[in-house]
């Protein structure tokens, strides 16, 4: 199927475009580059992890969109700073009965 094919109108005469009309973003193929690139300098708040009240489910690691949760063994070990941007995904995501990152207000 042609990509002009895909793109439908709905009922109102709106175009539906799906996922494969849209056009290829930046693609990094450097990875020496992209580890130079530390993102974590303009963070404003931090994730604290506390190791004591983690029961490794990995929710933290799954919705990370940076890859900052450093996990070894399959265990969560602690977390980037130097790529963590402060989103507060892995905190919102943390079980909130163990509350095992929470979001602290950046230091400098």
């Amino acid at each position: 199927m042609k990509r002009s094919e895909e793109v439908k109108k709905n009922k109102e005469g709106c175009l539906l475009i799906s996922w494969r009309n849209l056009p290829c973003g930046a693609i990094l193929t450097d990875t020496k580059k992209i580890r130079e690139n530390k993102t974590g300098a303009w963070r404003s708040y931090r994730p604290i992890y506390d190791e004591k009240k983690c029961i490794q489910c990995l929710s933290c690691w799954i919705y990370c969109p940076d890859s900052s949760i450093i996990v070894k063994d399959g265990k969560v070990v602690g977390i980037n700073y130097d790529y963590c941007k402060g989103c507060g995904i892995c905190a919102s995501v943390c079980p909130k009965k163990v509350q095992a990152i929470k979001m602290e207000k950046e230091k400098k």
